[in-house]
């Protein structure tokens, strides 16, 4: 049976599993957040898109190709109800499977409070004000909005999202870190998630410094994990590694 890679010590870094537990099951489904409700993972990161019809889905890519292995659906000028119809296929075998589909917003968050595990809730490509309120709306509405930490490439995303909701916990989306944009996240009281590899002692030492946690993106290799974790990082959003 296929498992998770454990690490030895953690100290007080917080292990997020990327897409769900997509390292073992098929991303950004319910099978992939419920393997991970089932350990010890602190949080259960995933994308949420803006269907055609003003819904919202879970799916990573823009369009539905890689996921189904063939129907090429964009995400955001199709209906919720065409999406939700999607066969995906299996990570190991990549055969459709029939109890494999996109799952909805609320699937997800009443998943992650079933298992107590904190979202980690990707607002994929920029978004209306209208929107990123609703989603934030729904997470009250599933009573686990306090524990959603809302993430994004899009730095306007989590603007809008903190003008709705002052009180959201957020970390900006990127791939490298400079001085400029650590004082932009200091202005904004945002968190980090970056790119891994962007990250060396000291530029984690400097967002330390600023008060700004950071969370590293996607670490798969056990020996670059438990170097981050030497160094006090705050998260780590692993497909594998527990």
């Amino acid at each position: 049976m296929k498992d998770t890679i454990h690490l030895s010590n953690k100290k007080s870094t917080r292990m997020v599993a990327h897409r769900g537990l997509s390292g073992i099951e098929t991303e950004n489904t319910n099978a992939a957040f419920t393997a991970a409700g089932n350990r010890s993972y602190f949080g259960i990161e995933t994308d949420v898109h803006v269907t055609r019809d003003g819904r919202y889905i879970l799916i990573h890519d823009d369009n539905t190709a890689r996921v189904t292995g063939g129907d090429r659906l964009e995400v955001e000028q199709t209906s919720y109800v065409t999406l939700r119809s999607l066969h995906l296929v299996d990570r190991d075998t990549g055969i459709v499977r029939e109890d494999l589909i996109l799952p909805d917003l609320c699937d997800y968050f009443r998943i992650c409070r079933r298992y107590g595990k904190v979202p980690v809730l990707e607002l994929k490509n920029p978004m209306e004000a209208c929107h990123i309120a609703k989603i934030a709306d729904t997470a009250k509405e599933e009573g686990i909005f306090e524990d959603t930490i809302f993430i994004s490439f899009c730095f306007e995303n989590l603007v809008k999202l903190r003008a709705a909701h002052p009180d959201a916990c957020v970390q900006f989306l990127t791939h490298e870190i400079d001085d400029a944009m650590l004082d932009k996240l200091v202005t904004h009281k945002f968190d980090l998630d970056v790119y891994h590899a962007s990250v060396t002692e000291e530029r984690l030492a400097a967002c330390h410094a600023r008060g700004i946690e950071v969370n590293c993106w996607t670490v798969d290799d056990p020996a670059r994990a438990e170097e981050l974790i030497a160094w006090g990082v705050d998260y780590i959003t692993s497909n594998i590694l527990e």
